[in-house]
């Protein structure tokens, strides 16, 4: 029974496909009585584009209009070909698509402006083709319509798709260009080229910070690979309304910073909560020109700070620890000249000696005062302090043996400021 019915089957699908190709026909028809209207088409999307977003066009330069305009031409005439069924293979739309994205990333158009452009123009081309209904010699009918609408939508979605990866590509490489170039010129700035005319006149157009601006250096040491010492402190900056650019360098992460209006001591204290490591901050009053000493002074103001503790320290704050750490030499002759016979002694003695000396300098030499802190007799500070001056031949009340033992403590890392 099957057997003797299949014929009939072959035909049913024979009338079928003739019925489809005829539909397919009258479609790829339709569309091609568009293409001696496509230029007008496009003109007419180009000028509701140019209104419709006209904030960002208007600021936009003269020839990114006109990319637009003759981009439009393009993508209408080709998206015409291609639903008629007239493109070859080299001029399929999706290759405009791609290189709009690129383009479009390229001029700085938003991706929401662009995206907005292809939904225009799919409206306009759909009524376009509305229009054609009348049109007796293409014998378009309503499902002729309902089934060119439902490809031109389709399209746009495939479009959208096609723009919007094309976009982030391009977008994720003239990020990484720039990146790439700010980085070379911050590590021209840390070498010291920030004084040369040429260098100093692109480093301003790359950073968008003027070459005489006051700048800050901020340097976090890399002790442990596994942590950042500087937790995204542009974040905190930017929110703060500061400018900054931030790299790697050397064992080390830097920053750049525009300090306009900010202090010193406001830009530690907008950075304190995101320290996690060993941070030093120093001032270049010439901007690009004294980075490079800024930079170098910063980085000695993180070394002075303990290995494993989470402080940020401005180097005008350093001074002592810094002359010292640039001549180790010295430094080792003058804390065994100040501290030695301290040092010596039982570790409970050295440590009481030493934390009484710390005391007395913070108070300017003032037993009361030391005591006070210490938490003891003013007659013990007394009774150390007799012991600390048997001991080292040296005085409280000597101005340059009151220097020397400041200097001591400091190389030790225990002078604080009183």
């Amino acid at each position: 029974m099957s057997a003797s019915r299949l014929p009939h089957a072959v035909d049913g699908r024979g009338v079928r496909d003739r019925e489809d190709e005829a539909v397919e026909g009258k479609i790829a028809r339709a569309w091609g009585s568009l293409l001696d209207q496509s230029d007008a088409i496009a003109d007419s999307i180009t000028l509701t584009l140019l209104e419709k977003d006209r904030d960002f066009y208007q600021t936009a330069p003269p020839e990114l209009r006109a990319d637009v305009r003759a981009n439009t031409r393009e993508h209408v005439r080709r998206g015409i070909r291609t639903m008629a069924g007239l493109a070859s293979s080299d001029e399929k739309a999706v290759h405009v698509w791609r290189e709009t994205g690129r383009r479009r990333a390229r001029q700085g158009v938003p991706m929401e402006l662009v995206l907005n452009a292809y939904s225009l123009g799919t409206r306009v081309l759909w009524e376009a083709l509305l229009h054609q209904r009348g049109n007796a010699t293409l014998d378009v009918d309503d499902h002729v319509l309902l089934l060119a609408g439902q490809r031109i939508w389709h399209a746009l979605d495939v479009q959208n798709a096609t723009l919007v990866e094309s976009y982030r590509r391009e977008s994720a490489r003239l990020q990484r260009r720039d990146l790439q170039r700010q980085q070379s010129i911050l590590d021209g700035l840390a070498e010291g080229r920030g004084a040369d005319t040429e260098f100093a006149g692109e480093a301003r157009e790359v950073l968008a910070i003027d070459a005489d601006e006051p700048l800050a250096c901020v340097v976090a040491a890399f002790d442990d690979l596994s942590g950042e010492p500087l937790h995204a402190p542009e974040d905190r900056l930017e929110r703060a309304g500061v400018t900054s650019h931030w790299h790697v360098r050397a064992g080390a992460h830097f920053g750049l910073v525009d300090l306009g209006d900010l202090a010193i001591a406001d830009l530690i204290e907008t950075l304190a909560p995101a320290v996690a490591g060993r941070v030093g901050v120093a001032l270049s009053t010439d901007g690009f020109a004294s980075f490079a000493t800024a930079y170098q002074l910063a980085a000695r103001a993180a070394d002075t700070v303990a290995r494993g503790s989470r402080e940020i320290v401005a180097v005008t704050d350093r001074l002592p620890e810094v002359l010292m750490a640039g001549n180790p030499e010295v430094t080792s002759l003058l804390v065994d000249q100040t501290l030695g016979p301290l040092l010596a002694q039982p570790s409970h003695t050295s440590e009481v000696l030493l934390t009484t000396l710390a005391a007395l300098l913070a108070h300017d030499g003032s037993p009361t005062h030391a005591a006070e802190e210490l938490y003891c007799h003013r007659n013990t500070v007394i009774y150390r302090l007799k012991q600390i001056e048997s001991l080292t031949g040296r005085s409280l009340q000597n101005p340059r043996d009151k220097m020397l033992f400041s200097l001591g403590l400091a190389a030790t890392g225990r002078w604080r400021v009183g």
